[in-house]
């Protein structure tokens, strides 16, 4: 047996796509990227400080560290998040 439909649809001719240039995301850290690199480098600091003076005891050892590990991976988030200058 044959099918039925017989005819079938050329393929459109006008491709429609929607060129997106500016997306920006709507994160707190994309829309504030300056300020969240002045966090992380004053969490950088404070666990400096604490390394340097305040951990004899274990609890402000991993406070410091918690600190340090959150300060680098928001200051390198930051500047990935900044945008960049057009060189003309």
């Amino acid at each position: 047996m044959m099918p039925t439909n017989k005819h079938k649809r050329k393929a459109s001719t006008k491709v429609k796509f929607k060129a997106v240039k500016n997306v920006h995301s709507l994160g707190l850290i994309s829309a504030h990227p300056k300020l969240f690199v002045l966090v992380g480098l004053l969490l950088v600091a404070l666990a400096i400080y604490l390394f340097a003076f305040e951990a004899q005891d274990d609890a402000m050892f991993g406070f410091a560290m918690l600190a340090l590990i959150t300060g680098v991976a928001v200051t390198i988030y930051a500047n990935f998040a900044r945008p960049k200058k057009k060189q003309e």
